[in-house]
């Protein structure tokens, strides 16, 4: 093909992209969230979804597809047509820190995901059933330095955000303690509000209602100060100085998706996540919404992924 036909082609190709981008969506577009319902992955997923339902007047199907720490959706994502009509929306940990907790993947995050944007962020938070002995951090750490082995904790499933935060408070602490890993945030809080586990570490987006409905005691929130939505809970580093895990929610999208319909979408969600009833919303779960630029993001996962590498390899958390 000579050049001139080839830059034609390449300026038809443009604007059939650029066309296709302003009649984006014309039809319903999913998103697919790695966890089971309930979870604070899909309850940031599905505030997003309504507002952006409302924006683009199509209907936004919210697909929980769960299991093996988020990999199965990841993998269902990574394989979906690049055409802007599905979207996924990840827990950190599962795009920065699966490809080294698991020694065999199905999708790479990096090559096979592009950046949309970091949509919110928050704290977990150390939770117990109230008839649990344990009244504080303190206790607890003192409980399982007392009988190492015999308390357990649970997760939205291993590697995840839930798990990582679990495992980054017992190292601080220097107890031991034994995972039980679920599939799901959900499900996990469930066990947890019938006593059929010891504590869990979930997003306080997650738990935040059972907290205040008094099925669960707080004991203490991972971020650096106390939450203004629970304002009575310590933060855990009023007992390991230093103490901090955070989680956040980001969305992005198969590689080879056009940049026409990645920036609306980056546009769109933006412009919702600045709207007054989301960030009264997110603030009422002790989230911040982000709303960050696809490089930005991009970024910020590429350093954190590099963060994960070393914690995994020092922990030795790695399963086959």
């Amino acid at each position: 093909m000579g050049s001139a036909k080839w830059i034609a082609a390449a300026c038809a190709l443009l604007v059939a992209a650029a066309a296709g981008a302003q009649n984006y969506p014309n039809k319903p577009v999913r998103i697919i969230v790695p966890f089971a319902p309930g979870g604070a992955t899909d309850i940031v997923t599905r505030i997003l979804a309504q507002k952006l339902n409302d924006t683009w007047g199509q209907t936004i199907v919210v697909d929980n597809r769960a299991g093996a720490g988020g990999n199965i959706g990841g993998e269902l994502a990574a394989k979906a047509t690049p055409d802007g009509y599905t979207l996924f929306m990840p827990s950190g940990s599962v795009v920065t820190a699966n490809q080294h907790l698991y020694s065999k993947m199905p999708f790479n995050a990096e090559k096979d995901f592009l950046a949309i944007t970091n949509v919110a962020s928050g704290p977990q938070v150390i939770v117990v059933h109230p008839s649990f002995a344990a009244k504080s951090v303190k206790d607890l750490i003192a409980m399982a330095k007392a009988k190492p082995g015999s308390i357990n904790f649970g997760s939205a499933g291993f590697g995840t955000q839930t798990h990582l935060a679990a495992e980054n408070f017992v190292a601080t602490a220097g107890i031991t303690a034994i995972h039980v890993p679920y599939r799901g945030e959900g499900p996990a809080l469930i066990d947890l509000v019938a006593g059929q586990i010891n504590f869990l570490t979930p997003n306080l987006s997650a738990s935040i209602g059972f907290v205040k409905q008094g099925k669960l005691r707080a004991l203490g929130v991972t971020s650096k100060q106390r939450a203004p939505q629970v304002p009575d809970v310590p933060a855990v580093a009023e007992t390991l100085p230093g103490f901090e895990n955070l989680g956040w929610f980001g969305l992005v999208a198969p590689a080879g998706t056009p940049k026409a319909i990645i920036d609306k979408v980056h546009a769109d969600t933006v412009k919702a996540l600045q709207s007054g009833d989301v960030k009264k919303r997110f603030d009422e779960l002790g989230m911040v919404p982000v709303g960050n630029t696809p490089a930005e993001f991009a970024r910020a996962m590429k350093e954190e992924s590099a963060r994960w590498a070393k914690v995994v390899r020092e922990r030795k958390l790695q399963k086959n």
